[in-house]
């Protein structure tokens, strides 16, 4: 049954650390607002501390998590076990976009293996940390890392990547503007 942490204890980072694929979830203040659920995969979760951690937010069909992180800052990270003994962690936070050429993003990128396509890092601050049983999982397989993300980027290349930023993650799905949209309205 479900068990509450304060902070990321040595074992639940490794059980993080295992996993191949998180889940990240957001939604917006209004009730009218759609709830945001989107999987990443990448190796792109880093854990900061017991109670921070950043993933490296690579180029999407939206924006969605940044423009709630700037509306009420609220987010929600689920990792599940698919293989191995059924576990399922939820990280509570707040969290916060950092942006290319800002300071912040100098101090956290060299963590990651930063690819083309990386548009921002989320950032959390954890308030509390959730394992529930896992039991109803299915066991899956990995197999590998999709690829299809870097060639579309590659191809798009660095100019197309700034275009396609700007027709499609400037706001959310419900008009609510993103850290991206917020930089470009005060320039």
């Amino acid at each position: 049954m479900a068990k509450f942490y304060e902070s990321i204890n040595d074992d639940l980072q490794k059980f993080i650390l295992k996993q191949h694929i998180f889940f990240v979830a957001s939604a917006p203040l209004s009730a009218d607002g759609h709830v945001n659920l989107s999987p990443k995969g990448q190796d792109c979760f880093r854990i900061l501390s017991p109670n921070r951690v950043a993933y490296l937010d690579l180029t999407g069909s939206g924006n969605e998590t940044s423009a709630h992180l700037l509306e009420n800052g609220r987010i929600t990270f689920m990792f599940c076990a698919f293989e191995g003994p059924p576990n399922i962690l939820r990280l509570y936070g707040e969290g916060h976009t950092v942006l290319p050429d800002t300071p912040e993003w100098d101090e956290l990128s060299p963590l990651f293996t930063l690819i083309i396509g990386a548009r921002q890092i989320i950032v959390a601050d954890i308030h509390m940390v959730q394992t529930s049983c896992g039991y109803a999982v299915p066991v899956y397989d990995y197999k590998s890392e999709r690829d299809q993300l870097r060639k579309w980027s590659e191809h798009k290349g660095e100019e197309g990547l700034q275009q396609y930023w700007q027709e499609k993650n400037l706001c959310s799905i419900d008009k609510l503007p993103s850290a991206l949209g917020e930089r470009e309205t005060s320039i």
